[in-house]
């Protein structure tokens, strides 16, 4: 991914070393990282006194007193990545962000504005609801593709081998787009279509074919595969076809289904986010 722009997340439980592979690459690749770190301010306990109009509120003694250690902390922390970055010579810039939830989300979705990719941290897995707002911040209010399981896999940004999870719509094409300056470096694109449906209105009477031609004019070396669904949930389905092939990286399109169907049934989508094996770029 030469000359390109990088938006990392992380959170308040992130070291420095856990940049070490992306760090190297920045300098190869001429990389410039932009560096999320992300904190939750914690709930503001308001206790109100009295009735009606005559009515007061306070927080507990002690509460800012907690609210201003843990931005302390989070700057140290800032300090701590900024210092290694530099030490590392890499092109980077790294910011602390201490707020509430729609401010956290909204923070994502202002770097991912002016960015090609946003890697997201597996620390941030420790937090459900913060890892799962920062996703979504990042796949439906952002432009970039987004990266999972990246951190410490040196091959998911250079990958020798990649599997792309074809299903005809825009959520694939953007994220084969995203994908592809790390498509053009792999010795091998497996164009993958599942239950492939052979009708013009549908994947085309040669499913994958026309996605294949598009890769091989952009230099990959691409083969496709039709598989049978064989009963399995789709999702479970390519990490097992990924992983017989040793795929460094998967690419996908995101939310082919609602967001309220695939969180509460599951889906495609939500397996290959829970999972935490394989690297895994999405766009939605």
């Amino acid at each position: 991914m030469k000359n390109t722009t990088i938006s990392v997340i992380l959170g308040v439980d992130a070291q420095p070393a856990d940049l070490g592979d992306l760090s190297q690459q920045s300098l190869e690749n001429n990389i410039h990282l932009i560096v999320l770190l992300l904190r939750k301010l914690p709930p503001v306990p308001v206790f109100y006194m009295g009735l009606g109009e005559f009515s007061a509120y306070s927080l507990p003694e002690g509460w800012q007193a907690d609210v201003d250690k843990a931005n302390t902390a989070l700057e140290a922390q800032r300090a701590k990545i900024s210092q290694y970055l530099a030490d590392q010579g890499a092109s980077a810039e790294v910011r602390a962000v201490f707020g509430d939830a729609p401010g956290l989300r909204s923070a994502v979705a202002h770097v991912g504005l002016t960015c090609d990719t946003i890697i997201i941290g597996d620390d941030l897995r420790s937090d459900e609801h913060l890892f799962r707002d920062v996703v979504h911040a990042a796949l439906f209010e952002s432009s970039a593709g987004v990266m999972l399981n990246t951190l410490g896999k040196a091959g998911a940004l250079q990958p020798k081998s990649a599997f792309v999870a074809w299903k005809a719509g825009v959520p694939a094409t953007r994220a084969i787009r995203a994908a592809l300056p790390a498509l053009r470096t792999a010795q091998d694109v497996t164009v993958a279509l599942f239950d492939p449906v052979s009708t013009a209105s549908q994947d085309g009477e040669n499913p994958g074919s026309d996605v294949a031609a598009w890769l091989n004019h952009q230099g990959c070396t691409v083969v496709v595969q039709q598989y049978p669904g064989s009963g399995q949930e789709t999702g479970t389905a390519i990490l097992k076809r990924a992983k017989e092939i040793a795929a460094d990286l998967i690419v996908m399109g995101a939310y082919g289904h609602s967001r309220l169907r695939e969180t509460v049934f599951g889906g495609t989508t939500q397996t290959l986010i829970e999972q935490r094996d394989r690297p895994v770029l999405l766009c939605h």
